[in-house]
């Protein structure tokens, strides 16, 4: 782990910008999903990119926390039981691929994640446009034809090679479940149960790698303390906030977040 996963190597303007990133992890869990690609920019930008993964994952699994205790009532089990093993593997691959990749190699590769995910979330807004809000919010989609399956496999591969090794899979979470049919409160507990639920599975994985220890353990013992205000800002803005626009900012820092990275 390099020397700037501890607080007293960092500079003042990196520590601000980190603490910011890691208040807008708690923020896009209860108010905007998708801002999670900016933070990962950030962290990516501000530590060598390969233990930036690591050192992000906490941090959002602090925020998923806080998303289940928010929506845990809201889940449609049967579609998280269907994507678990797609995700798995899709995990794996990702594994397999840490395992090699250079600081160089991660960096490129988030970059390009991140692009990828910024054509990911608009599809998504033009499709969330189309989903209209019910009011049984708690009802997912019934049983899945073939092409369904096949669809939730694609996609459960995608979002686990893309959540570990960049942690950028909720675009792709995103827009499987906004397709699937699901509604707002039951998008809101699926995905954050899901996100819970594979961000955990994670975690040994990330150790095996060298992406979590303790000195990456105690910066983020430090960031997950901005995490909460973060999410008790979105609780606050969640209706007040303009999806639209907020959501415009956010694809426009991702793109340029992954040129940067893909400039480096």
């Amino acid at each position: 782990m390099g020397t700037l996963t501890i607080w007293h190597d960092l500079t003042l303007w990196q520590g601000a910008a980190l603490a910011g990133a890691a208040a807008l992890v708690g923020f896009s869990k209860t108010a905007v999903s998708g801002a999670n690609t900016v933070s990962l920019a950030i962290f990516a930008a501000v530590l060598p990119a390969r233990e930036s993964t690591g050192v992000l994952l906490p941090v959002l699994i602090a925020g998923d926390l806080i998303a289940v205790h928010t929506y845990r009532r809201h889940a449609h089990w049967p579609t998280l039981w269907r994507l678990f093993p797609a995700v798995g593997a899709g995990v794996l691959a990702g594994t397999a691929f840490m395992m090699w990749a250079d600081d160089a190699a991660v960096r490129t590769s988030i970059g390009a994640i991140l692009l990828l995910m910024a054509g990911f979330t608009v599809l998504r807004r033009r499709m969330d446009r189309a989903v209209q809000e019910g009011t049984d919010a708690t009802t997912g989609p019934g049983q899945l034809s073939r092409g369904a399956r096949a669809k939730a496999r694609s996609y459960g591969v995608l979002g686990g090679f893309t959540t570990m090794v960049a942690n950028a899979g909720g675009p792709v979470m995103s827009l499987y479940l906004l397709s699937a049919g699901f509604k707002k409160l039951g998008f809101l507990g699926t995905s954050a149960w899901f996100f819970l639920i594979v961000n955990s599975f994670k975690v040994p994985f990330s150790v095996g790698l060298g992406l979590i220890d303790l000195r990456s353990l105690a910066l983020d013992a430090a960031l997950v303390l901005f995490v909460i205000p973060g999410a008790y800002l979105g609780k606050i803005c969640v209706d007040r906030i303009d999806q639209r626009l907020f959501e415009r900012l956010v694809i426009a820092a991702t793109v340029l977040g992954g040129v940067q990275l893909l400039l480096r």
